[in-house]
C-alpha cells in the first residue's frame, strides 16, 4: 500500500470514528449515518483508492469533472452523487452518471431532469436542496418554500424524492451550525407529517468534516467530507 493510500484510509477511519462516537452520543446506530466522500479537485487515481478499499459513495460538484471522473473510473462499482449547484443546461451530461442528485431546488431544473428522464424512460432519486443558514451566497430553497415545492415534484414521476440537503451556515464554531441542521430536519418531519403514506424524507444530507457531531446530533444521515479525508483541494 502507497503512503498516499494509507493516508487516505487512514483520514477516513478518523472521521468514521467520529460519527461512531456522535451516534453513541445521540443514542443512534453507527450505521445510520453514511459517508459522502466529497472529490472537488481530487485525482481520480486517490478516488479509486478510496473506492477499492470500500468507501462506494461519491460525491462530486463539478458537471465536468463529475462527467471525466465517472469515466476514468467506469470500471468500479460505486454511488455517483452530484452534490453541487446544477443548471438546466447542464442537466443531460450529469444524467448520465449520477444515481443520486442532492441539490434540486429550482421548477426550472424539476422540468428540464423531468424532459430528459422520461426520453430515457428512467426514475432518478433527488434530494431537495434547501438554503437553511438563509446566506444569500448559497444555493437552495428558502425553507418557507420547500412544502409548496414538494407539493408540485411529488407530481413528476420521473422523480424520487428521498431527502434533504443543506449546507450548514458558514462560522466560526460547530454550534453555530446547529439551528441550520435543526430546521432541516424539522422541515423534513412536518413534510412526512404531511404525507404519511409516503415517507418521501428519509435522508438528510447535512454536516462537513468540522461540525459532523452537530449535524448527527441533528439527524443527519449523510455527512460530506472532502478535504479532510483527500487532503487541501488543489485548484489549477
Amino acid at each position: 500500500m502507497s503512503q498516499i493510500q494509507s493516508d487516505i484510509l487512514h483520514n477516513i477511519e478518523v472521521i468514521q470514528s467520529r460519527i461512531r462516537q456522535a451516534c453513541e452520543k445521540s443514542s443512534r446506530e453507527a450505521s445510520s449515518v453514511k459517508l459522502c466522500l466529497a472529490t472537488k479537485t481530487v485525482d481520480p487515481s486517490r478516488i479509486r483508492m478510496a473506492i477499492e478499499a470500500g468507501h462506494t459513495l461519491i460525491g462530486e460538484n463539478k458537471v465536468q469533472e463529475f462527467a471525466s471522473k465517472a469515466d476514468e473510473l467506469s470500471d468500479l462499482d460505486y454511488e455517483r452523487h452530484f452534490i453541487g449547484h446544477l443548471q438546466s443546461n447542464k442537466v443531460k451530461e450529469v444524467l448520465k452518471y449520477a444515481h443520486v442528485i442532492q441539490t434540486v431546488d429550482s421548477l426550472s431544473l424539476v422540468s428540464e431532469l423531468d424532459k430528459r428522464l422520461s426520453d430515457l424512460g428512467k426514475v432518478l432519486d433527488i434530494m431537495i436542496q434547501v438554503n437553511t443558514s438563509f446566506e444569500e451566497s448559497k444555493f437552495g430553497l428558502a425553507p418557507e418554500e420547500v412544502k409548496g415545492f414538494i407539493a408540485e415534484v411529488r407530481n413528476v414521476k420521473a422523480l424520487n424524492i428521498i431527502g434533504l440537503m443543506t449546507i450548514g451556515l458558514f462560522a466560526d464554531t460547530a454550534e453555530e451550525a446547529r439551528p441550520s441542521y435543526k430546521l432541516l430536519k424539522t422541515l423534513g418531519e412536518e413534510i412526512n407529517a404531511a404525507y404519511p403514506n409516503d415517507e418521501l424524507i428519509r435522508e438528510y444530507s447535512m454536516g462537513m468534516s468540522g461540525d459532523l457531531e452537530v449535524a448527527i446530533e441533528e439527524g443527519a444521515t449523510m455527512i460530506r467530507v472532502g478535504s479532510a479525508v483527500f487532503g487541501p483541494r488543489i485548484y489549477s
